[in-house]
């Protein structure tokens, strides 16, 4: 018993036990006895101390035994203070893992996912561990907030806002890093405001030779606020300088050239200024002697001739030459068939390809042609049934007529509707008297020659029914009531009336 007690208590070997030895009866019951005592014992110490290594080397999936398992297979639920401290020893394995799982979390969210405002929920916490919990959802708090407003500032001078600063409440290195942040703002805003001035006045209000002053700057603001004004002072020789040449271009002066000092792209755009107002001042030769050509003296066919021209100058060349060569072509025909309608031939048409307004001018006088036929085939035609068939009534029809030739169009209906009712008017009266009815008269609305044979032919019914009326009087006098010596009185005749009264 001395020995296992000193070997289990003191020395902590729990797999000492008593030897049975010679003992028999009461006594190796005893020892049986004693033994189960200490594997009762020495078995929740194990479970704790297997419990606690675990936690020790992080694993915490582990968990104490509540019920005693013995060799032969048999077993009870541990109570009293042994319950206790399984139960006790448990439940800190599960805060532990839970703790450990939300400070997992944060971290994971914070470090790893970059989320944040992630706070760690454990329930049931007290104590030390509760102080701990709400430690760490502290800081991951006021990491957050410091960190959402770094990243605001940061943001908006990536979005070109520099009003914002860095204000939260931080410390130590945090706190270097706020003053960095908004001292780079600070410096910011100033170079910007100042090459934002400087870019205004040269790009916007035309104003060259601006330049940037940023105070205290140093380092690489100093050397980019000084790159800058280099490269303003520069920029402000070198436009002057093509700008005096342009601006001669643009007055029509093409005897200047770009003589600025250049390097590089700039040295390129000086050489094709050049370059361009020389093939200018010879494109503008040729043109103008093409057009003087043209325009001035009526020589079409010409063209110009700019020896050396490439690229866009010599399609321009060629635009140019192709516009004079088709301008030719397309007044050459037009002039063809307008000759032509004036020679009074209306078979020919403008067949010229063309396009734009020179098309619509094709079509107008295509158009035109083809109404002056249709209008000279509708009035030969109506002129020929009223004059040479003697067919009263016709008009012309001309489709598609408009403005002035509908007018004439109208005007030749007019005429022949007038001439139709004034001869049927007067064929009317002419054959009323050829029926003995002397009571009608010409009533038509006339003018001119018209108006005289409209009177004539009054006249002679006027005539007629006095002549009428007068042989019918002596008549019945003679011959009814036996009065003889009668004479017939008709004013006014003459002639053959005459004679025959």
């Amino acid at each position: 018993l001395s020995r296992v007690r000193r070997m289990v208590g003191r020395e902590g070997k729990l797999t000492e036990r008593l030897e049975t030895g010679a003992c028999e009866g009461s006594w190796a019951s005893a020892i049986d006895a004693s033994n189960a005592l200490v594997d009762d014992l020495v078995r929740p110490v194990s479970e704790v101390g297997r419990v606690l290594s675990a936690v020790a080397e992080g694993d915490l999936s582990p968990r104490m035994e509540l019920r005693t398992q013995a060799p032969d297979g048999t077993g009870h639920p541990l109570r009293g203070e042994f319950l206790k401290v399984g139960r006790t020893v448990n439940n800190l394995v599960d805060q532990l893992s839970t703790f450990t799982d939300e400070v997992t979390r944060v971290a994971s969210e914070v470090g790893t996912e970059g989320k944040l405002g992630g706070q760690a929920r454990v329930r049931g916490m007290s104590g030390s561990w509760k102080d701990l919990t709400e430690s760490v959802n502290t800081m991951a708090y006021r990491l957050t907030a410091q960190v959402r407003d770094i990243a605001l500032v940061t943001t908006a001078v990536a979005k070109g806002d520099l009003s914002r600063k860095v204000t939260v409440h931080v410390a130590g290195e945090m706190l270097e890093l706020k003053n960095t942040v908004n001292t780079m703002v600070d410096q910011l805003s100033s170079f910007s405001s100042e090459v934002t001035r400087v870019a205004r006045e040269v790009g916007v209000e035309g104003e060259l030779g601006g330049q940037a002053q940023v105070p205290g700057v140093a380092g690489v603001w100093k050397d980019l606020t000084d790159s800058v004004n280099l490269m303003a002072g520069n920029l402000t020789a070198q436009v002057r300088g093509i700008a005096q040449v342009t601006t001669a271009v643009a007055s029509g002066d093409l005897s200047q050239k770009v003589t600025v000092s250049a390097r590089g792209e700039v040295a390129q755009l000086a050489d094709t200024i050049n370059q361009m107002t020389e093939t200018l001042r010879i494109f503008a030769d040729e043109v103008t002697r093409v057009a003087n050509e043209v325009g001035a003296e009526g020589q079409l066919g010409g063209q110009a001739n700019v020896p050396g021209a490439a690229g866009t100058w010599k399609d321009l060349t060629d635009s140019v030459n192709t516009v004079f060569r088709n301008l030719t072509t397309q007044v050459r025909d037009i002039a063809a068939v307008t000759t032509a309608v004036a020679n009074g031939d209306l078979s020919q048409k403008v067949t010229v390809d063309v396009a734009g307004e020179m098309l619509e001018l094709k079509n107008t006088v295509n158009g035109m042609v083809d109404q002056l036929s249709a209008f000279g085939a509708e009035v030969t035609r109506v002129a020929r049934e009223i004059g040479v068939e003697g067919e009263l009534g016709g008009q012309a029809q001309v489709p598609g007529a408009a403005g002035t030739w509908k007018d004439l169009t109208d005007s030749v209906n007019t005429a022949f509707r007038n001439l139709t009712g004034q001869v049927r008017n007067i064929a009317q009266v002419t054959t009323a008297v050829a029926n003995g009815d002397l009571s009608q008269k010409v009533t038509v609305d006339v003018s001119g020659e018209m108006l005289q044979l409209k009177n004539t032919v009054n006249t002679m019914v006027d005539q007629l029914s006095a002549f009428a009326d007068q042989v019918t009087r002596m008549a019945r006098d003679v011959g009814t009531e036996g009065r003889l010596g009668g004479q017939a009185v008709v004013p006014g005749v003459s002639g053959t009336w005459k004679e025959l009264t």
